[in-house]
């Protein structure tokens, strides 16, 4: 599908004044990002931890949260934490069952669902399980918000339930003892947009802040905040893995995580980057961890432990301090997520073609019993990427007909669920992305042509055409070094701070080549308006996808081309070169 190319508009010519220290690209792509005010842009381009994390405290239930844990810790009652099976999730668990370990407490455990037999969040069997193990408080991460009926079970066993959670908020809220959520009504903590493992980490910052009133050191002879800033590297891999706005204290969190990832003391991690080859026999890195790392590289590998495995792989990996232990989990965790691609990519194909067969319509829907829960997520993306339009893919899981959603710019899915909840044993998510179980499978059909209607009248006076936000036009000749230096102070990239990304018109093709094993890469040489050459690389534009046009063999010496691009680096064998990747191409006029 063609895609729209719209060039943000310049700031206007008062803003330039107000800051005349920036230089205009600079001031342009701040402007353009919604960072306006001296105070936002200092933040943003100097983010600075002592200043810029908030206080924990400021949540409304983090006192009684803490008193509550602290109180269990100092009785030696068991703890659960209840994670969730994702990377956010897992990170989450980790973040605040290490500070357990900090304070000598060992009488708690983690549970982690399975993906198919356990569901997302809390179930009414797990409490009755956790009631037998002799819990006396739960602690959720990143779920929980959604748990009505099960933590009035809880509270009818006698046990605590605090909730750590960011995902949206329903009608009802749970009868916790706590909830730490950033969104929910009359929560006066400033940003709204934390990940899971971010709200574990806030409580873990507060249960620190607490234990410091009267302690200099931790039980472990570690100082507070020394042992609080090694555990960024979990909330950097939370909250780009879980796609949060990387703005405000998200985006300062992130930045010092990737810090602390580029130097982890976990030996569970630095296992999983050498299984990545991310880690030199040396110990040190090939080149700097930064989110691309995160998004590609960690976080999907943490993931395949949930959707082939099970989780707990992934936690007992980024909990141990055993190099055996870690070597095994890290080996284990990878051919997990070898496995998973060549499944997902499997199901892809029999997807694809299911989803060829419904031209016109405007919600996709793709089945097939035997495909396994946990990649449906995976292949609904997949899906909704090639042809734009929201897509819910399903599988059975035992008798329970089971779907991952994924939409598009402009359809909220979780607020159609929400209000379609006949159809639904369970369901959550988020605007772009959900999952369910479906009362019975006998509703399906019911269940899209309601949903399909929802879309239609949510959509009715919105363009729809797929949009590229472009931040200029350029001449590709001005290319170079400095412009990318200028660009490194917007890294962290992510959610609300994409990198930048530029047209050129009228580009003259030198060379032309397919690369890649299956040769579904584009690989081109160009010249501008000068007869200066560039390299550019274009992902998947060889591709023979009937939505898409193969480039390699519509193009050739000569060709007149315009093309959004992002601006990057490559990096081998000590070599650095700006690496510029085509994000969507066209002929010229």
């Amino acid at each position: 599908m063609q895609k729209k190319w719209q060039v943000l508009s310049d700031p206007p010519q008062s803003f330039y004044e107000e800051h005349p220290e920036l230089p205009k690209i600079v001031a342009n792509l701040l402007y353009n990002r919604g960072i306006e005010t001296q105070e936002k842009i200092d933040e943003f381009l100097n983010p600075d931890y002592s200043t810029d994390i908030h206080d924990p405290m400021l949540f409304n239930d983090m006192e009684k949260a803490v008193n509550r844990i602290m109180s269990a810790i100092e009785k030696e009652e068991r703890i659960i934490v209840h994670g969730d099976y994702d990377a956010d999730g897992v990170s989450g668990a980790v973040i605040i069952t290490s500070f357990f370990r900090a304070m000598g407490h060992k009488n708690y455990d983690v549970f982690l669902p399975h993906r198919e037999t356990d569901g997302y969040g809390l179930n009414k069997n797990t409490v009755r399980l956790l009631k037998d193990e002799g819990a006396n408080v739960i602690i959720t991460c990143d779920c929980g918000v959604s748990n009505v009926e099960e933590t009035a079970l809880a509270n009818e066993f006698g046990m605590d339930v605090i909730i750590t959670d960011h995902h949206s908020i329903p009608a009802i809220l749970p009868k916790a003892l706590a909830i730490i959520h950033p969104k929910i009504d009359g929560e006066k903590y400033p940003d709204k947009n934390l990940a899971g493992g971010a709200v574990a980490f806030k409580l873990v910052q507060g249960l620190l802040t607490k234990h410091q009133e009267t302690n200099e050191l931790l039980p472990n002879d570690m100082k507070h905040d020394g042992f609080e800033k090694w555990l960024l590297d979990m909330v950097a891999i939370a909250s780009v893995a879980d796609m949060v706005p990387l703005l405000g204290e998200s985006r300062t969190l992130t930045k010092y995580g990737l810090l602390v990832l580029n130097k982890t003391k976990r030996i569970g991690l630095q296992k999983l980057l050498l299984e990545a080859r991310l880690l030199g026999e040396n110990g040190e890195t090939k080149k700097e961890l930064d989110a691309d790392t995160i998004g590609f590289q960690i976080a999907p590998r943490i993931n395949a432990a949930g959707r082939i495995n099970h989780a707990n792989i992934a936690y007992q990996l980024l909990s141990t301090n055993d190099p055996i232990e870690a070597t095994d989990l890290a080996l284990e965790l990878n051919k997990n997520n070898n496995n998973r691609k060549k499944i997902t990519e499997n199901c892809v194909k029999e997807a694809d073609a299911q989803a060829g067969q419904q031209e016109g319509k405007p919600v996709l829907f793709v089945f097939q019993e035997n495909w396994p829960a946990g990649v449906i997520g995976l292949i609904a993306g997949k899906i909704k990427e090639s042809y734009q339009k929201p897509t819910i893919a399903m599988t059975m899981n035992g008798t329970d007909l089971v779907g991952s959603g994924r939409s598009v710019e402009g359809f909220n899915m979780i607020e159609s669920l929400q209000e379609l909840p006949e159809y639904f044993t369970k369901f959550g998510g988020h605007p772009m992305a959900c999952g369910f179980s479906l009362v019975n499978p006998e509703v399906l059909e019911d269940f899209q042509t309601a949903l399909i209607k929802k879309f239609e009248e949510k959509t009715k006076n919105i363009d729809l055409l797929p949009t590229i936000d472009v931040d200029a036009e350029v001449n590709m000749d001005n290319v170079n070094w400095e412009l990318f230096d200028l660009l490194q102070k917007f890294e962290p990239f992510g959610q609300a701070n994409p990198k930048p990304k530029y047209i050129a018109k009228g580009l003259t093709v030198v060379k032309v080549d397919s690369i890649g094993q299956d040769g579904r890469h584009l690989k081109m040489v160009v010249k501008h308006r000068s007869n200066k050459t560039k390299k550019l690389i274009g992902w998947q534009l060889c591709s023979d996808n009937k939505e898409k046009t193969n480039w390699c063999k519509v193009l050739s010496e000569g060709s007149k081309i315009d093309i959004v691009f992002e601006i990057g680096v490559n990096e081998w064998n000590g070599n650095r070169e700006l690496q510029l990747t085509i994000v969507d191409l066209k002929k010229s006029k």
